[in-house]
């Protein structure tokens, strides 16, 4: 029996060693859970208690609009004296911190009564986007406008709340609006507790942003439209979602609700790093615990995830090599022609156009002769660069063709459009300036020929590649230093010079 003690000591520490794990994987699930559920509660808390004041604040300052457009309507009112008038129209809601003037305006949208001044001071307001609002339409109620800077001078960034003003017959008369600094949103989020990585933002219905914590004056008046996490807040008037931001690309926990009676949503959110924290830090302290015991089996498979990786990463880099000119980064020519046959499939059964340019240095064997091979490779370096700086669009591929030819293929591009990109690329060459004594230019440059599958019958994509060849050799014939396109005379100018081509070299 002796012999078995030690399996059965092992055994039993096997045994234990999985029981304390799965005991301690099962408490650390528990806390983790408690920690999101205690992190969800106060996001939801804190968002309401923020639009809250917000929604009252709001409406306090569009009663004090409506006020003013109740006043308006008083018979006797425009027989009183203007600081009198003043003094009926605005109440003190007009006066408090972080709110601007309130201003009556005439259908021109000249202001006729201000609440900070008597009598009112001269500005025009008909440029807003508050103004032409009410102006287009008699039901809009209340509008939000964007953010923008008073031209009073009376603080930072803000926004405008606006009524409209109508004649007995609906006609527009003219709106009442009011600013309110969008300080009084920073200095009410700066008051929240939201962890190091937290974030808190308002913005309008549209997605255009108002306010944000972390405070980055840049993102005032940024539109959201088309974000993931905007898409969400626009589908339902509250919810809760793990997302990412779109401005810094921290993880987070939102919970968003839509200002009730105004047209903004505001969202809370909690970076899982800080929800996590004292989670991960308590798991530390069990985990040192299991540590004894996992030592081996984790040391193990670190060392062959480490193993593993590298082998990954070397496989890549041999992959990456194998499609790639090791000197300028581009394409290489096989991998070029496995994508250029993809596309010349693509462009026969949809009907599409594709262009192709083929790019060739001028006079190179002049300048690698005066200069040295290093600064030949460092002029095809360049070459290569001010190519892939002039082709945007991510179907457009650029590749070394061999030696000092480049090739550019454009899908879903028309002759007019390829030839556009050729002289930008023409051009781009051109400002490197870099001083070649052997070219009858004085600066290195290139001859481009464009060749194009519309208006042409190319039976495949090597009649496109000879086309785009045969271009380049006009462009070359012609003075070098241009561009080319491809024509039937194109063509038969390059049966004749196929007998010269030494012409063609450089």
């Amino acid at each position: 029996m002796t012999p078995r003690r030690p399996n059965l000591l092992i055994g039993v520490s096997l045994f234990v060693s999985v029981a304390i794990f799965l005991i301690s994987a099962l408490v650390l699930v528990e806390m983790r859970q408690d920690a999101l559920r205690r992190a969800q509660e106060a996001a939801t808390n804190l968002s309401l208690i923020v639009e809250r004041d917000t929604s009252r604040n709001l409406e306090i300052y569009d009663l004090s609009l409506q006020a003013v457009i109740d006043g308006l309507q008083e018979p006797g009112l425009n027989k009183l004296p203007p600081l009198m008038k003043q003094k009926v129209l605005f109440d003190r809601a007009a006066s408090a911190k972080d709110l601007g003037a309130l201003l009556v305006v005439d259908e021109s949208g000249n202001v006729i009564i201000d609440s900070r001044s008597v009598p009112a001071r001269r500005l025009n307001v008909a440029d807003r986007d508050y103004f032409k609002v009410h102006r287009k339409s008699s039901h809009v109620g209340l509008y939000v406008s964007r953010p923008f800077l008073p031209r009073l001078g009376e603080g930072g960034d803000s926004i405008a709340l606006s009524r409209r003003l109508s004649h007995p017959d609906g006609s527009f008369a003219g709106i009442v609006v009011g600013t309110l600094q969008l300080n009084y949103f920073r200095y009410l989020f700066d008051g929240m507790n939201l962890g190091s990585g937290g974030s808190m933002a308002l913005m309008l219905d549209d997605g255009t942003m108002l306010m944000r914590r972390p405070y980055d004056q840049k993102v005032i008046g940024r539109s959201l439209m088309g974000t993931a996490n905007y898409t969400r807040f626009a589908q339902t008037s509250s919810g809760a979602f793990f997302g990412t931001a779109a401005l810094d690309g921290v993880k987070r926990w939102y919970t968003y609700r839509h200002i009730n009676g105004f047209p903004m949503i505001l969202d809370v959110a909690l970076a899982t790093e800080d929800i996590y924290a004292e989670w991960r830090t308590r798991a530390w302290v069990i985990g040192s615990l299991m540590a004894a015991l996992d030592v081996m089996i984790v040391g193990f498979a670190l060392s062959f995830s480490q193993q593993w990786k590298r082998r990954l990463s070397i496989e890549e880099e041999l992959r990456v090599l194998a499609r790639t000119d090791g000197l300028t980064g581009l394409l290489n020519r096989r991998t070029f022609e496995e994508i250029a046959q993809d596309e010349w499939r693509r462009a026969q059964r949809t009907g599409h156009a594709l262009s192709m340019l083929l790019i060739d240095v001028d006079h190179f064997k002049g300048f690698n002769d005066l200069y040295g091979h290093s600064a030949g490779d460092d002029a095809l370096v360049a070459v290569a660069y001010r190519i892939i700086q002039s082709i945007r669009r991510p179907g457009d591929i650029a590749a070394r063709f061999g030696g000092e030819e480049f090739t550019v293929l454009l899908p879903n591009t028309d002759r007019e459009g390829a030839a556009h990109i050729a002289e930008k690329i023409l051009a781009s060459i051109r400002a490197l300036q870099l001083r070649h004594v052997a070219s009858a230019h004085q600066f290195l440059s290139v001859s481009i020929g464009v060749a194009c599958t519309v208006g042409h019958q190319f039976p495949n994509l090597r009649s496109l590649v000879n086309a785009s060849d045969a271009a380049m050799y006009e462009a070359k014939n012609n003075g070098r230093n241009r561009v080319a396109r491809y024509s039937v005379a194109t063509q038969q100018n390059s049966d004749v010079g196929a007998q010269s081509p030494a012409g063609y070299a450089n």
